[in-house]
């Protein structure tokens, strides 16, 4: 009986123990704006949000979608890591030096994002496009197999692709990029990596940059598209972003609606119409201008 005792007082001291463990590693859990505080790096910081169910969760399964009257082809082209790389493209009719890089959402370069280079192309006319492969042929359907990609896709092996297409292009050519979430991001980092040949910045609901020094390299004008019921970015991160590309002496011009994140894309059952529409016809008259 003794022996039965002590066993028992024995199973509720570690009990106990293990309960106040388990309380002390809750604590240790930080908070999400403390862990996206460690990055110093804007695209890091957006890839370590983009791999959380919270940002998931703003994302629902996109509708079927696909893409009709392709005139693109998939070429390749070396990533300036050595690896090799690949983009829908669309060559101009004529001959031309413009050149507009388009840049996937976080499911990849899908039948929508291809659909919007075909559009891009048949308003434009004069200019070359190239929608960047940006997770190396690997498309998702769900936000899980989303967050999968996002996880393989590190900052060093995106650069090494704009970069990539960069050389493609050549050192005459004049970039242009656009893009939404993912890709709006990586249209105002693709611009900054274009140096003297960024030419226009297109972001649609796109991470900004918030370093000054940064954005002081920035040698293209830059149009933005925000929902002001997103929450990444929040209304309060695009309202900083303005205010930092007037502190690096860079014009923007910011159009907010009343919408969600994702919201021109039709495949997203939260698109929004009247917004998609008046931003799509702001966006080529900012581009046409330009050319």
């Amino acid at each position: 009986m003794k022996h039965l005792q002590l066993f028992a007082l024995s199973v509720i001291v570690l009990i106990a123990v293990q309960g106040f463990r388990f309380k002390e590693t809750k604590k240790q859990i930080r908070a999400t704006e403390d862990y996206l505080a460690c990055f110093t790096d804007v695209r890091d910081e957006f890839r370590a949000e983009a791999m959380t169910p919270e940002f998931a969760a703003m994302h629902e399964n996109p509708l079927p979608f696909h893409l009709t009257n392709a005139t693109g082809e998939t070429i390749k082209f070396e990533g300036t890591d050595g690896v090799s790389a690949s983009g829908y493209f669309i060559k101009s009719k004529k001959k031309t030096n413009n050149w507009i890089f388009v840049i996937q959402e976080w499911w990849g370069l899908n039948d929508q994002i291809k659909q919007e280079a075909e559009k891009l192309s048949a308003e434009l006319g004069n200019v070359n496009v190239l929608a960047l492969d940006m997770y190396d042929g690997k498309v998702a359907a769900t936000p899980d197999s989303a967050m999968k990609l996002m996880r393989a896709a590190t900052t060093p092996r995106l650069e090494a692709i704009v970069k990539g297409a960069l050389n493609y292009a050549g050192p005459k050519a004049k970039i242009f990029t656009i893009g939404w979430c993912f890709g709006g991001m990586w249209s105002l980092q693709s611009s900054i990596l274009a140096g003297k040949q960024a030419a226009g910045t297109v972001m649609y609901y796109g991470r900004p940059e918030n370093n000054i020094e940064k954005l002081k390299t920035l040698q293209s004008e830059v149009i933005g598209f925000f929902g002001n019921q997103d929450r990444s970015p929040s209304p309060e991160v695009v309202n900083a972003f303005e205010k930092d590309m007037a502190t690096a002496g860079k014009k923007i011009t910011i159009h907010r609606y009343e919408a969600n994140h994702g919201f021109a894309n039709p495949s997203n059952p939260s698109f929004n119409k009247e917004a998609t529409e008046d931003a799509h016809k702001k966006t080529i008259e900012f581009l046409k201008a330009r050319l």
